[in-house]
């Protein structure tokens, strides 16, 4: 009984030091925070973030960007460079036939009585699966609707198509969260301007159906407020990742790194040949979907190599040593950069990437963020020069040409003319002095778009190894393009987000 007692008197003490324990306070300033006496600036508590649905995190590094093998077609546009990448996450797969089929079901919900014309420019194309010699109807006819091909990569996606699915898929997934927070209720009856979009959720033209507004500490408020980004709650957008991310994601060197020493190079997003030999069980099994040779897609009768003709389950191979499936072969996927044969050499080697155009919401004129657009979406526009011209990091807003394509890296001026004639391009801008001189597109200075070259601003990069490609593809440093506004049957895409916080999990 004294023990017990003594127990129970140790308790009341502690939990009495606890109750007497003043409020945080400031390191600056030593008000007291989180309290509405003393003006109820809130502190959120530092928390890790959430590993996003179908996301698989990448705890970033340095690594050799570029071809790790002989250039046999000789373009030369993937010279090896030393990079480091930052942690961010990915997802697991490719997006799959049945997610964007929930993507195109959500958009005719909510939009198809008053604007179809959003549903209808979202529709993957299934005529990319035609070809003139072959017959491929039932890929045209089956490939995306039957749910026989519900868990493999969608295709005949364009860039802009990919992108679109990534903003949807962001606002989605942070209005589960709400959801989930007992914050707001789920609104079956969202439609044309009334639907959840993180960014009107957050600029306040969004209410929906409120369980639980926040507590607000300001004692001037009225007692609740909505979530704001500094509650930590709410995910960074999905997007496209770029291409150092996808490439340094696809080699997964976290598998032969032994103390900062990578003690193996990979050629392939696995140690080796292109079949399995790490496990003896395995031996000889395909790591990848591709094309083995000329007629050769998938093996003969009764001894199929790769097992699939055309595309595989998402999940069928082995994922490399960062848990990603299909990082070669399968589908070939989309990134986010601007195709440049030269952004390997010109490029940050921190984070590189070729494609910035710095964007900023749309305001009123008294300077607050504008109404939201019919489909509930904050309008966003190009920073103007006269927002950056006190700028030390930039002085325009598009900088997808900087260093191969601007004004500062052309070899000549003789692309100057007089009076606004133009020998060609994509349009033109008066110069500075207003002297009635043309100046030629920016990216026609160097790239003569539809005459010399196939690449313009809307050429974006393309990654991996396909199912119809031969094994030279399948090495993640091997770069491809396509406009943006295309598609073809051997593209896909998957997602990634942004890691806030520490770089570690």
């Amino acid at each position: 009984m004294k023990l017990v007692g003594k127990a129970i008197l140790g308790l009341s003490v502690v939990a009495l030091l606890f109750g007497c324990k003043g409020k945080e306070k400031s390191a600056t300033t030593g008000w007291n925070l989180d309290d509405s006496k003393w003006g109820g600036f809130e502190s959120a508590k530092v928390k890790e973030q959430m590993t996003p649905p179908g996301m698989v995190f990448i705890e970033g590094g340095a690594f050799v960007m570029g071809s790790m093998t002989d250039n046999v077609r000789y373009e030369w546009h993937n010279q090896p460079k030393k990079v480091t990448v930052s942690s961010f996450y990915m997802d697991e797969c490719e997006v799959t036939n049945l997610d964007y089929r929930e993507y195109l079901y959500w958009l005719n919900r909510v939009y198809g009585n008053d604007y179809p014309e959003v549903y209808q420019k979202a529709l993957p194309d299934t005529l990319v699966w035609r070809s003139k010699l072959s017959y491929n109807e039932p890929m045209v006819d089956y490939y995306f609707r039957h749910p026989s091909w519900a868990d493999y990569p969608v295709v005949g996606v364009s860039w802009v198509q990919a992108s679109e699915y990534c903003n949807w898929r962001t606002d989605r997934v942070n209005e589960k969260i709400l959801i989930d927070k007992g914050i707001l209720e789920f609104d079956p009856d969202q439609a044309g301007d009334n639907v959840f979009t993180t960014d009107a959720y957050l600029a306040g033209q969004y209410e929906g159906y409120v369980k639980e507004d926040l507590e607000d500490l300001n004692p001037n408020s009225q007692g609740t407020r909505k979530v704001r980004p500094e509650d930590g709650i709410l995910l960074p957008r999905f997007r496209l990742p770029t291409e150092a991310e996808w490439e340094y994601a696809a080699l997964a060197l976290v598998g032969n790194t032994v103390d900062e020493r990578i003690v193996e190079r990979r050629i392939y997003p696995w140690n080796g040949h292109i079949t399995r030999t790490a496990e003896k069980k395995y031996y000889g099994e395909m790591m990848a979907n591709f094309k083995r040779s000329r007629g050769d897609a998938m093996g003969v009768a009764s001894a199929l190599n790769d097992h699939w003709e055309y595309t595989a389950p998402v999940m069928f191979y082995f994922p490399n040593d960062f848990g990603l499936y299909n990082m070669a072969g399968n589908v070939a996927e989309w990134v986010m950069d601007v195709y440049r044969p030269n952004t390997g050499l010109d490029a940050e080697d921190m984070n590189p990437y070729r494609g910035n155009v710095y964007m900023t919401k749309v305001t009123d004129s008294d300077g607050m963020i504008a109404e939201k657009d019919s489909l509930g979406r904050i309008s966003y526009r190009a920073v103007t020069t006269e927002e950056c011209i006190n700028r030390l990091n930039y002085r325009q807003s598009d900088n997808i040409n900087y260093l191969d394509g601007d004004l500062a890296s052309q070899l000549s001026d003789s692309w100057i003319t007089e009076g606004g004639e133009e020998e060609g391009g994509d349009g033109g801008f008066t110069d500075e002095e207003g002297e009635g001189e043309e100046v030629k597109s920016e990216t026609n200075g160097m790239y003569n778009y539809g005459k010399t070259s196939m690449i313009d601003d809307k050429a974006r990069v393309v990654k991996g190894g396909s199912w119809k490609d031969r094994a030279y593809y399948l090495s993640p440093g091997q770069r491809r393009y396509l406009d943006q506004n295309q598609s073809a049957s051997w593209i896909g895409f998957r997602c990634a987000m942004d890691r806030v916080g520490s770089r570690e999990q």
